[in-house]
């Protein structure tokens, strides 16, 4: 399989996975134009649409989409259900695409019904894992924000984190103000910073570095744990996951 991305509004990336025949599936296609150029192109067939929440730069194009390409099959959690789904899913269900099985697992927090896809090594996670960060709590809680981290960080280590957002920069930005003398979080600001002077895109990222390098994964972590403790002293690491996700909306 081919992984492609394709930029969209400022900052948004839909993913397509192709394989050697063209036929692709398309995730989160929040504007048509784009994918519809990108698809002359290459001259892939578009055989699914991938939906991982509800808000509209993540299904703003669906519309479109299936009035050229009229059989696409189009999965999406139950809240995307005004938005052109064809097939609702939820945690625990699979779905065969171009001959590979995805499985689906829901990730509340950022929305109340957004879900992740995984068929190894992709997972496409929306706004649930950013490079460095994650998702904002628009409707969910901290504490299903930091459960839903938990279950792609059980990934395996070669996972490809494939978000839909060019955050990187900004999310190490706010982790060198939380631990200034980390090596791993100071190493990645810097190559992150070098690609995007460059104007190049910093992901997909592995999770296994995604671990040492997002400040989030990292809340039993002995040197977060000492900083906050200059602060407050918070027992659980759930606990540590919301006052970062606080420092983080006000940062």
């Amino acid at each position: 399989m081919n992984l492609n991305s394709i930029p969209a509004f400022q900052d948004n990336y839909i993913w397509v996975l192709s394989n050697d025949e063209g036929r692709c599936l398309i995730v989160d296609p929040g504007d048509a134009a784009p994918v519809l150029k990108a698809i002359a192109e290459n001259q892939w067939q578009p055989e699914a649409i991938l939906l991982t929440h509800h808000h509209q730069d993540h299904v703003g194009g669906v519309k479109e989409l299936v009035q050229n390409f009229p059989k696409l099959v189009v999965y999406g959690p139950a809240e995307t259900q005004d938005k052109g789904v064809t097939h609702i899913v939820e945690d625990g269900d699979s779905a065969l695409i171009l001959g590979h099985e995805f499985s689906i697992f829901a990730t509340p927090g950022h929305t109340l019904g957004h879900i992740c896809y995984f068929s190894h090594p992709y997972l496409f996670c929306g706004d649930t894992l950013f490079s460095g960060g994650c998702g904002r709590l628009f409707e969910g809680t901290a504490s299903q924000m930091y459960q839903s981290l938990k279950k792609i960080s059980a990934l395996p280590d070669d996972t490809l984190i494939c978000c839909a957002h060019e955050y990187t920069l900004a999310n190490m930005k706010f982790s060198l103000s939380i631990l200034p003398h980390d090596s791993f979080i100071n190493d990645y600001y810097r190559k992150v910073n070098e690609l995007r002077v460059k104007k190049q895109m910093t992901l997909p990222v592995i999770l296994k570095n995604e671990r040492q390098n997002n400040i989030f994964l990292r809340t039993e972590d002995i040197d977060l744990i000492n900083e906050i403790n200059k602060e407050t002293i918070l027992q659980h690491p759930e606990e540590r996951f919301a006052w970062l996700r606080s420092k983080k909306d006000s940062f």
